[in-house]
């Protein structure tokens, strides 16, 4: 699995990387390099993210929808998982001010500001998911209880009968 993930992640990589550039860019009002190319960050999404999201439905497959983004993210390091939260939450103040301000005054780069900060997170989301998987692969086993319940990978007792579980690593 590692080695099918690898050339996807240094893709979200590299596509976080240009999104971060093109909206620091359009930040500073420098002219975008590559010009009218940086739109091709939104089909480099797709690239990325269906992986992605093949990936994330496993991962979450026995969690509550609320522990989403805990389970996904699993793997990763705290400041990995806060950058991600705080790039998301970023990104949403960025498209309310793109969409009351920025679009009303039509300066030079507000189209690539108002995309880019979205850019950044589908690509940081992708990173890091299989971020997560390379470093804690055992999320992506089916964990039972001792009585064959199936249970999310994080969790420490069985949602039906309340028996605690043995740590993740060790369910093989």
């Amino acid at each position: 699995m590692n080695i099918v993930l690898f050339p996807f992640m240094v893709l979200a990589a590299i596509g976080f990387i240009l999104s971060l550039a093109a909206h620091l860019a359009s930040l500073t009002g420098i002219q975008v390099p590559g010009g009218e190319a940086v739109w091709s960050l939104h089909m480099g999404i797709f690239v990325v993210w269906i992986p992605t999201v093949l990936i994330s439905s496993r991962l979450t497959k026995n969690t509550n929808q609320r522990d989403f983004w805990k389970a996904t993210l699993g793997g990763c390091p705290l400041w990995m998982r806060r950058a991600l939260y705080g790039i998301f939450a970023y990104a949403i103040v960025n498209f309310l001010y793109f969409m009351f301000v920025a679009s009303r005054h039509e300066a030079a780069g507000s189209e690539i500001r108002g995309f880019s900060g979205h850019w950044m997170v589908f690509y940081g989301a992708a990173f890091a998911t299989m971020y997560s998987v390379r470093r804690a692969p055992h999320l992506l086993r089916d964990r039972k209880c001792s009585n064959g319940h199936a249970v999310p990978p994080s969790a420490q007792f069985c949602q039906e009968c309340g028996i605690k579980l043995l740590s993740p690593n060790a369910d093989a």
